[in-house]
């Protein structure tokens, strides 16, 4: 298997300028200036999202077989395909999140349709569809 940088996420409690609400995941989502694709997340407090996810950085590694590098580990989220073309799963390797993602979008792409997206997308993520049936 092999495994591709694509960004670090950080957990902040800090307002950042620009942040992207996401109401699915209840948190807060602002990208870095910098060349190397860092994101700082901000979570409310009754974020649906798993606490290893709420309070560890995690690396995002792309693979070319998200079915595959999931095999045998732990999901803490997913996989669901939260932007179009854009499959993703949050694993627990020994207590922290690690992030793999599978997709065909470059990174000029991915970025644009995030920017373009009211919100993430839960289909497939059954937790978050009862919420939404039953709310």
């Amino acid at each position: 298997m092999e495994y591709r940088y694509h960004h670090l996420g950080i957990p902040t409690d800090i307002v950042k300028p620009n942040e992207k609400y996401s109401e699915n995941f209840k948190m807060y989502t602002s990208d870095n200036d910098g060349d190397f694709r860092i994101q700082f997340h901000r979570f409310e407090e009754d974020s649906p999202l798993h606490p290893i996810i709420k309070n560890n950085p995690h690396v995002a590694l792309q693979v070319d077989d998200l079915e595959n590098a999931i095999k045998g580990h732990e999901i803490l989220l997913g996989p669901y395909e939260p932007i179009a073309r854009y499959k993703v799963a949050i694993i627990n390797d020994s207590g922290l999140p690690v992030e793999l993602i599978e997709t065909d979008l470059t990174i000029a792409e991915l970025w644009d349709t995030s920017k373009k997206q009211k919100d993430l997308n839960v289909k497939g993520l059954k937790e978050f569809e009862n919420k939404k049936t039953n709310s």
